[in-house]
This record gives structure tokens, C-alpha cells and sequence, in this order.
């Protein structure tokens, strides 16, 4: 049996999200790093999960002051400049992509979009974990006619939270897809489906949401490995 080769950001919790991707036999997870250096492993992946973990630094998108004004002390910026080449190589060959959290900040920055750096400080409810360490829970609101929409089949849904920044002004060819009720932008896709056939991100965490049979969360897999098996 020919194995399906998914590329998976390496990051703190690593672990999380390969128990949720090894749903299938068939799968094959390539832990994509810098300590690695093993770029040239994703020409041969069929879809690419980008990861959680540290703040992108902001200078990526033209606000380096940011770390000084909001006290940014949470930065890998080698994983930065490896996960842009990543991003690259996959947005070039139209690879199948689904971004959590950092991902999703990270793709939507190398689109050329912007990041809020500290959405407490801008006015928004707090979404980071509560003090226990337990996420939050909020509601999202669905846009209609969505791929995300479509995945879900609902227009509104409850996800769980753990991040304190996120998408200010979305990236290229990129759509807001749903939203929390304070406004925070929790997910977006692809705009044109057929210039790029999936490019799927989501502010939560799917990989470690009760249940894990929500749409919001297996859902969300099942489509994304769905995507890299028709990748050709």
C-alpha cells in the first residue's frame, strides 16, 4: 500500500497533533523542522499541517516595533524563516494547507497579511487559556457558502481557545470564512477554490477539542487528508 505523506510542523506539542492526524494506515507523517533542516522533504508530502506554538515576530509584516510595544518574549524566529520556505514550496505547487493557530498566522502573514499582536490591548475579550490551563470555550459564527461552511454544515458552532493574537488584515486571496461574537477573525480559506483547491485556516485547536467528533475538529482532518489524497 502506497503511503499518504503529510508534511507536520515541528513545535512544542508536536506529539498532539500527530495522534490526531494517525487516523489511517495509509498515513505517513513527515515532522517537518529547522533543527532537521529538512526542507526538501516537502516536495514529496501530498498536504502540509502547520502547527501552534510561538508568536510569528511581527517584522514579517512590516511591524518590528511590536515586540518592544506588546513585550513579545514568546519568538523562535528560526522556526519563522524555515515554516516561510515551507509555506513556499506547498503555496507553489498548490499543496493542500491547514494552518492552526500559528499556522493560520503564519500562512496568513506570507500571504502578506497582518497580525493583531495582543487582542486584549485592541480591545477584544480575552481568548488566551484560563488560569487552571484549561482552554476557553466560545461560540464562532459561520459565514454561508464556505468551504468551512460546507465541512460543518451549520452557521454556528462552539471551539475552544487558547491564543492571545490574530489575523488583523487577511492575506492575499484569503476570505474570513467565520468569526468569534467579540470579532476576532477564528478562520479563513481560500477564496478561489479552483486556483487553489484547499487552504484551510482555523484559530482554534482542533487536535485537542472535546469532542473530538466535532466538525470542528475531525471534520476539519477529514477534509484536509480528503484534499491530499486528490492532490496530484
Amino acid at each position: 500500500m502506497s503511503k499518504l505523506v503529510i508534511g507536520v510542523a515541528a513545535g512544542r506539542k508536536y506529539d498532539n497533533y500527530a495522534r490526531w492526524m494517525n487516523q489511517s494506515p495509509d498515513l505517513e507523517l513527515v515532522k517537518l523542522s529547522y533543527e532537521e533542516d529538512n526542507l526538501s522533504k516537502v516536495t514529496g508530502c501530498k498536504g502540509i499541517l502547520l502547527t501552534g506554538g510561538e508568536d510569528v515576530h511581527p517584522r514579517h509584516f512590516g511591524r518590528a516595533g511590536y515586540v518592544d510595544q506588546f513585550r513579545l518574549d514568546d519568538i523562535d524566529e528560526a522556526r519563522d524563516a524555515f515554516e516561510l520556505k515551507v509555506l513556499a514550496t506547498a503555496h507553489r505547487k498548490r499543496m493542500p494547507i491547514l494552518g492552526i493557530c500559528r499556522g493560520m498566522q503564519i500562512a496568513n502573514v506570507f500571504l502578506g497579511g497582518t497580525l493583531i499582536p495582543d487582542i486584549v490591548t485592541f480591545g477584544r475579550s480575552n481568548h488566551t487559556k484560563l488560569e487552571e490551563g484549561k482552554d476557553r470555550s466560545h461560540e464562532i459564527w459561520l459565514r454561508e457558502e464556505t468551504r468551512l461552511g460546507d465541512i460543518a454544515r451549520t452557521i454556528r458552532g462552539e471551539v475552544n481557545s487558547a491564543h492571545h493574537q490574530a489575523i488583523d488584515l487577511l492575506g492575499e486571496g484569503l476570505s474570513m470564512n467565520c468569526v468569534s461574537p467579540d470579532g476576532v477573525i477564528e478562520g479563513a480559506e481560500v477564496k478561489d477554490p479552483d486556483e487553489y483547491p484547499f487552504l484551510m485556516l482555523v484559530q482554534w485547536h482542533p487536535e485537542r477539542m472535546t469532542p473530538q467528533n466535532s466538525p470542528f475538529s475531525s471534520g476539519l482532518r477529514d477534509a484536509f487528508v480528503s484534499a491530499a489524497r486528490k492532490y496530484r
